[in-house]
């Protein structure tokens, strides 16, 4: 136990030695939590509008104020002719053309089906789709009140309509940054873990220092432990540094049990660290490093379920994602923090995290060659 301590205790000294990586520990959290939690968002708040009025009726213009008045859309422009509009739609001057035809008020005066055609930028699939959203619910709205305004606020059947109510729970208000700032905290953990981590044994290579190390009568065992518990170390606190700028500037919410939370961020760290040691001990310098982590990294990442939901995903890639260690812990971060579950709630997470931690570690310490 004493070698273990005399060993953190030299990883704490050359990781303070390093100017980059002591700057990068608390630096990063920083930015990350204040650029990347408002930046990464899959809302949108202003979708640029073109309109091809060819009725010009009091109904036609009905649906335009309307459409205007709406928080989501801002009109651009207005014109007559389709090419035109077209045109502003490929040139990326809109991002939706919507076209009322001539005859549009008449129809709806004499009771008839009114069309409308809409035209969407659909290069960004997400964003086409919550455009075409928006502008159904407008519409809908619209088209509501031109029917409770026909039949005298009664609807046109005769008969009470469904009156539906409903409720979310764990966000409300439906703030995309409860929604995203679990996971952000995820890939901070990731970046100083499963990143320096490596770096900092990569470059004792390098500078010869780890031969020092693999002299002496230190096992392996011993070596890579001393290696993890700096960065595991460091990798908690800025877990607290993220949660309180968190709460600090997003007045995130946190329902559950922070130890909770700690605990599964704790096992984590293991199985990143272990990763990481193991991909270091096959690689001769820190650019071979810096290449096979950045693809871990970006396959971890995209595949975690902070973009894209987990059981949306084709099953081969549900099936590669077992062992995907930062899937599990955005999963318990954010039932921890927006739900406040427990222990019985995460645990088949805890439990597949720690089995995942066990073998990258023992990976690690075997694969892990004294050559002195």
């Amino acid at each position: 136990m004493r070698t273990i301590l005399y060993l953190i205790r030299k990883e704490f000294l050359q990781i303070f030695r390093n100017k980059f990586i002591s700057k990068a520990i608390f630096l990063v959290p920083i930015v990350q939590m204040l650029v990347l939690v408002p930046a990464v968002t899959f809302e949108i708040k202003h979708i640029e509008l073109g309109i091809i009025d060819n009725d010009c009726t009091p109904e036609s213009r009905g649906l335009v104020t309307k459409l205007e008045s709406s928080t989501f859309f801002r009109l651009m422009f207005s014109t007559f002719s389709e090419t035109e509009a077209n045109n502003m739609l490929h040139n990326d001057k809109c991002g939706l053309v919507l076209n009322i035809p001539s005859g549009f008020g008449r129809n709806l005066g004499s009771g008839k089906a009114a069309p409308v055609m809409a035209t969407i930028n659909a290069i960004n699939a997400s964003t086409a789709q919550l455009s075409w959203a928006y502008l159904n619910g407008v519409i809908g709205d619209y088209n509501s009140g031109i029917i409770a305004e026909n039949s005298g606020g009664v609807p046109s059947d005769g008969f009470s309509g469904i009156q539906i109510t409903n409720r979310y729970w764990y966000n409300e208000m439906l703030n995309y940054k409860y929604y995203m700032l679990p996971g952000i905290l995820v890939i901070l953990v990731t970046a100083i873990g499963f990143m320096l981590a490596g770096l900092n044994m990569v470059r004792e290579k390098e500078i010869g220092t780890i031969e020092q190390i693999n002299v002496t009568p230190v096992r392996k065992h011993q070596f890579i432990i001393a290696k993890m518990v700096p960065f595991l170390l460091i990798g908690l606190v800025d877990l607290a540094l993220g949660l309180i700028i968190g709460k600090i500037t997003f007045n995130i919410p946190f329902e559950g049990s922070i130890l909770l939370l700690f605990l599964g961020s704790t096992i984590f760290l293991i199985a990143v660290l272990g990763l990481a040691l193991l991909l270091s001990t096959v690689s001769g310098s820190q650019q071979q490093y810096m290449f096979v982590a950045f693809f871990f990294m970006i396959v971890f990442i995209l595949m975690s379920g902070i973009f894209t939901p987990f059981d949306s995903m084709p099953l081969l890639a549900q099936r590669i994602d077992m062992v995907n260690p930062v899937a599990y812990l955005i999963r318990i971060n954010r039932m921890v923090m927006l739900k406040g579950s427990t222990l019985h709630d995460i645990g088949k997470d805890l439990l597949s995290l720690l089995v995942i931690a066990i073998c990258f570690t023992s990976l690690a310490v075997r694969r892990y060659r004294k050559t002195a």
